[in-house]
């Protein structure tokens, strides 16, 4: 009985931990869209080469190189100040990450 209450538990945390990912994934669009967009572009795939392309990069990745940024172990001043700002939004990093690599 208890590996099926256990079993059951399970199920419903991961449902509902998948419609928070899915809210954190449309937040961060919206977030991306409106701040991130001008510079990396709406996909995340510059055609700038100034600025790098952080679409289809992994979570983590973008998530250190925000924290990097804010703490000044990565030296950019525009980056310093987006990072200070988005860093309580981290699901701009879902958004990036679901999104195709441009190689």
């Amino acid at each position: 009985m208890k590996n099926y209450l256990v079993a059951a538990v399970s199920g419903v945390v991961f449902l509902l931990s998948g419609q928070v990912i899915a809210a954190d994934v449309e937040a961060g669009k919206k977030k991306a869209e409106e701040v991130c967009a001008s510079c990396h572009g709406v996909d995340g795939n510059s055609p700038a080469p100034m600025f790098p392309k952080i679409g289809g990069q992994p979570r983590t990745y973008i998530t250190k190189a925000l924290k990097d940024y804010k703490a000044g172990v990565r030296k950019d001043p525009v980056m310093a100040g987006m990072a200070a700002a988005l860093m309580p939004k981290i699901s701009i990093t879902w958004h990036f990450t679901i999104l195709a690599r441009p190689y």
